[in-house]
């Protein structure tokens, strides 16, 4: 019983402590409160005297009034403040937008002179893709039937003008495409027709038969002449080319399969003969060192050996003769020259 006699007596002294504190606290704010109503209430007088000799102006405001108009003011001050600050910010993005909008309309500006020009060079590529196209057997409009719907130059060339120009624009360069796309195709025919061409070519004796960047000229051409030695009229029957280079090389004039490989003192000297698809042949004469050997299959550009003065020969040269069959045909219907002679 003491010891709980002694928990409730410590348990009043606590109590009755923090309520003594806490009147005195309320009483000390309650004193505070007052003296702020108290000063607050107080009346000031202001006085507004002019330097003429006018009335005097003087009014009484609390100092409540007085501290509400001071807060509205610095309110008013810094709301002010903070609009124009946001104001000037928001006037210099606008110039920003402003100059970009105008960089930008100059920049759609070009782009339509250059859809215009793009205009005007798909219409000349247009004709000359038809003109190549017609040229070569294929009809044109064939491949563009079925995507027809699709826009072809027709479609391109017709199409309605749109209130925005911008939208114009990309209208005109999606019918470019559009255009592009069918050209492609029959550019790829015209890629066929030239590669399966190019394989012909390559069967047929049209390569020039001396090595690219060879410094040489036609000293005797196909036909009548008079022989060197002899200087008797005979038939030339192939093409002579010299060079006063030493080594220059001799290369393949087709694709083709080596069926003779001789030594003729007194004529040709070392000459090579390689037969061609379509019954065509070709023989290289006055060789110096000859590279095949019969039964040898050759490709087109293909070094044989290199040009030289063996046999019956005046000087360094090469004899190139093509024949159809048994027949010997002037070699210049087939060269290109242009590739050949310096």
């Amino acid at each position: 019983m003491s010891s709980a006699r002694n928990y409730k007596k410590v348990e009043n002294i606590v109590l009755n402590f923090f309520i003594k504190h806490l009147k005195r606290f309320g009483s000390v704010i309650a004193d505070l409160f007052n003296s702020v109503m108290i000063l607050g209430r107080q009346r000031l007088t202001i006085m507004l005297i002019p330097h003429s000799e006018k009335k005097v102006l003087n009014f009484k405001i609390s100092v409540f009034s007085l501290v509400f108009i001071g807060f509205l003011l610095t309110g008013i001050i810094l709301v002010f403040f903070i609009f124009s600050t946001r104001f000037s910010g928001l006037s210099r993005q606008l110039i920003t937008k402003t100059n970009a909008l105008q960089a930008t309309s100059s920049s759609l500006e070009i782009m339509r002179d250059e859809v215009n020009e793009l205009r005007k060079v798909s219409r000349g590529f247009e004709s000359s893709l038809s003109s190549t196209l017609g040229i070569l057997g294929i009809d044109s409009n064939s491949n563009n039937n079925s995507d027809n719907a699709d826009g072809d130059l027709a479609t391109f060339y017709n199409i309605e003008e749109q209130e925005s120009g911008t939208l114009k624009e990309i209208t005109d360069l999606q019918g470019l495409k559009s255009l592009l796309s069918e050209s492609g195709k029959s550019l790829e025919m015209v890629t066929d027709i030239f590669a399966s061409q190019g394989d012909l070519l390559a069967d047929l004796p049209t390569a020039w038969p001396v090595g690219s960047g060879v410094v040489g000229r036609i000293t005797n051409y196909f036909g009548p002449e008079i022989h060197p030695f002899t200087g008797q009229w005979y038939l030339h029957k192939g093409i002579d080319i010299a060079s006063y280079r030493r080594g220059v090389p001799i290369v393949a004039a087709a694709n083709g399969k080596v069926v003779e490989r001789m030594y003729d003192a007194m004529g040709f000297g070392n000459y090579v003969v390689i037969r061609h698809s379509y019954g065509y042949s070709t023989k290289y004469a006055h060789m110096d060192k000859v590279f095949i050997k019969e039964g040898d299959t050759v490709t087109q550009g293909q070094k044989i050996g290199t040009m030289g003065n063996t046999g019956l020969s005046t000087g360094q040269h090469l004899h190139f003769e093509v024949r159809i069959g048994s027949q010997v045909v002037d070699p210049l219907r087939f060269l290109d020259i242009n590739s050949g002679i310096r």
